[in-house]
């Protein structure tokens, strides 16, 4: 796991860098050092790093600011923020801008190992392949979703073309193995291409393959989606996104059922079924002249729009207990109990980033849980801060919680490690609270 884990050191203070260097190369970390975040900035446009581990205060540009420039175009890439006992306020700001956590300069260098292991580890899961699970969607609740679900039935028995419309992350690829499972090509191969991933000529490359030399880089013969989808089903996800020269190519092997790789003119017949998907309004893009309306009108022989999440909130307890049991099962972390406040703030958000947004959460909260425990500053803080779970059953729950953190802290005479101990959190769970209940000494 480590050694597929990358971490970019800032800091302006060199003999700091270098001991921190030494930790974490000596706990089997991957590490690189800069002493600015202008230089860390400009390393990040040419590697990819999990981790950044930035100072708060440096000259030229903070820790605050590169955080900002780091989440503003990679929300993967995770940051600590270094500070001192002054600047935790700060630091807890930065929490809230998207940093995994903070780690005070003179604590226990194993407090941050401790962090920088739940960050490995949620990058080593997010890193995997997503293996589909479509047993969760049979007991659906909702009635549209319902209604999705019959009419792919009824259309999987067929061969022909599907257009799944919906926001981004409703499951359009997952609604598309279902259609495949239920059909009689499920013997056959199931191949999915993300049409947005790729460029115009690297996209008709996957789709159709190539001949050696057939162009610069093609050093040996490759077979296309869609000879690999010859007698099952293939999956165009964000159809839209497809040059018109590529429409017009697609739009010959749906009429033709035969393809021809990129350098070669020798015709391969194909038995495939297709479906595709957009989050686009593929009417309006028609209109622009930006999408070809005879291929509009091959693809949408049956058109199932697919609800959002937030229209089918009923689903919502079914879908939180299957990616729990599902992450603590495949990351081998045990969950003995999840706050009310989690569960309440989980069931009245909105998921304006649909499944995949609640898996994404789900999957950050197993791995930020501590001994076991599922707390409330464990959620993303837009998603705490939602309106919707402003109700007066959580304000009681934080004034109790909030007297019984300050009680906790007068008998431990406000020393953070034994208060910490003592309520069963950690100490960065705690400085959280104070930050939260603006609890003074």
């Amino acid at each position: 796991m480590k050694e597929d884990f990358l971490i970019l050191l800032v800091d302006d203070e060199s003999e700091y860098l270098e001991v921190i260097e030494l930790i974490l190369t000596g706990a089997g970390y991957a590490v690189e050092k800069v002493n600015s975040g202008r230089l860390a900035l400009e390393k990040m446009k040419k590697k990819h790093y999990d981790l950044v581990l930035t100072d708060l205060i440096m000259p030229g540009m903070t820790g605050i600011e590169l955080l900002d420039a780091i989440k503003s175009h990679n929300e993967i890439t995770e940051v600590i923020i270094f500070t001192g006992y002054g600047s935790v306020k700060s630091a807890v700001d930065a929490m809230k801008k998207g940093a995994f956590s903070y780690f005070i300069k003179s604590h226990n260098p194993e407090e941050l190992l401790k962090e920088i292991e739940k960050v490995a580890r949620l990058s080593l899961y997010l890193k995997k392949p997503v293996e589909p699970q479509l047993d969760f969607m049979y007991e659906t609740k909702n009635e549209k979703f319902k209604k999705v679900l019959r009419t792919l039935d009824k259309a999987s028995s067929s061969d022909v073309s599907i257009m799944l419309l919906g926001e981004s992350g409703v499951g359009k690829e997952i609604l598309a193995q279902y259609i495949h499972l239920k059909s009689e090509r499920n013997k056959g191969p199931f191949v999915a291409v993300n049409c947005h991933a790729f460029s115009e000529t690297l996209l008709e490359s996957e789709l159709f393959g190539h001949e050696k030399g057939s162009f610069t880089g093609a050093e040996g013969k490759r077979i296309g989606r869609f000879e690999k989808a010859d007698g099952g089903t293939l999956f165009l996800d964000e159809i839209g996104d497809t040059s018109l020269s590529t429409q017009v190519k697609l739009l010959r092997v749906l009429e033709t059922r035969q393809i021809e790789r990129i350098g070669s003119n020798t015709l391969i017949p194909l038995d495939f079924r297709l479906i595709c998907a957009t989050n686009r309004d593929l009417t309006k893009i028609i209109e622009t002249g930006e999408f070809r309306e005879d291929l509009y009108y091959r693809l949408n022989t049956i058109v199932v729009t697919i609800p959002p999440l937030r229209e089918r909130k009923e689903d919502l307890p079914q879908l939180i207990n299957y990616f729990l049991n599902r992450v603590k099962e495949q990351m081998q972390i045990e969950i003995k109990q999840i706050d009310e406040t989690v569960i309440d703030a989980l069931l009245q958000y909105d998921y304006p980033g649909n499944v995949r947004e609640l898996r994404n959460i789900i999957e950050r909260l197993v791995v930020l849980s501590t001994n076991g425990i599922i707390a409330e500053e464990d959620l993303p803080e837009h998603f705490v801060n939602t309106e919707s779970i402003s109700t007066t059953l959580k304000d009681y729950r934080e004034q109790t919680e909030k007297i019984f953190i300050i009680k906790a802290l007068e008998k431990n005479n406000f020393h953070m490690t034994q208060t910490a101990d003592a309520l069963g959190i950690s100490r960065r769970q705690l400085f959280n609270k104070i930050e939260k209940y603006h609890i003074e000494k």
